[in-house]
């Protein structure tokens, strides 16, 4: 892993992330909708990586991403969004409305809260170690199930018909939202037949430059890329 010292160059934050998690995954939608130009510093959990001790000064979760701009130090994707949200107010995250707005902090709180912690590496590497191997295949589809049951609602019901999740902008619930609807089709292959306004988004996320450009196989990090 490269060198963690330091701070990031002039104008240019330097982003630390692993090419398969979804929360680097949500913090390099936020950098690229934003149009910040970043640094991109890999590290591989698989390897470890995360339990460095340089890198526990930047995040003492162990958990990617970490953003570090200037003498500011980001250690959570929500936290990572908002930061950038302030900084670099156009274009919006946030609508002004505060019953969207709410709603787009409801959708992402399900997200960051409600469907991907309980399914990190190693929420299943214990189950599979104390209830045995497989058995985390399972509990992720029942988790994020869940949590799409409860997302589609909230579109269905509070959202609106525009083109993504809570108008005809991206707004912070999409930056939540692209990352595990992807993970959920490509690594735990849930039927989204069964969630249609998801489904819908997807393919929207899908053809936007700045979700494209965040997408893990275009990583550095990415097996296909080295």
């Amino acid at each position: 892993m490269a060198e963690m010292e330091g701070t990031a160059k002039a104008g240019r934050p330097r982003l630390y992330s692993y090419w398969r998690s979804s929360c680097s995954h949500r913090a390099r939608i936020a950098l690229n909708f934003k149009g910040v130009e970043y640094e991109y510093k890999a590290v591989n959990l698989l390897k470890g990586e995360q339990s460095d001790p340089e890198f526990l000064k930047l995040n003492p979760m162990k958990f990617v991403p970490a953003l570090v701009d200037d003498d500011a130090v980001i250690g959570d994707s929500y936290a990572i969004a908002l930061y950038l949200e302030d900084k670099y107010p156009s274009p919006p995250l946030l609508p002004q409305d505060p019953k969207k707005k709410a709603l787009n902090h409801q959708i992402a709180n399900i997200v960051s809260s409600g469907i991907q912690p309980l399914h990190n590496l190693t929420v299943l590497r214990f189950i599979d170690q104390k209830i045995g191997a497989g058995e985390s295949v399972s509990w992720t589809q029942q988790q994020i199930e869940r949590g799409f049951t409860a997302i589609e609602n909230l579109i269905q019901l509070k959202g609106c018909a525009g083109k993504y999740a809570t108008g005809d902008e991206v707004q912070l619930a999409d930056v939540f939202l692209a990352p595990q609807i992807f993970a959920a089709i490509e690594r735990t292959k849930i039927d989204m037949s069964n969630y249609p306004a998801l489904a819908r988004l997807h393919d929207e996320y899908m053809g936007h430059p700045a979700f494209q450009a965040a997408l893990p196989d275009r990583q550095l990090d990415a097996p296909s890329s080295t």
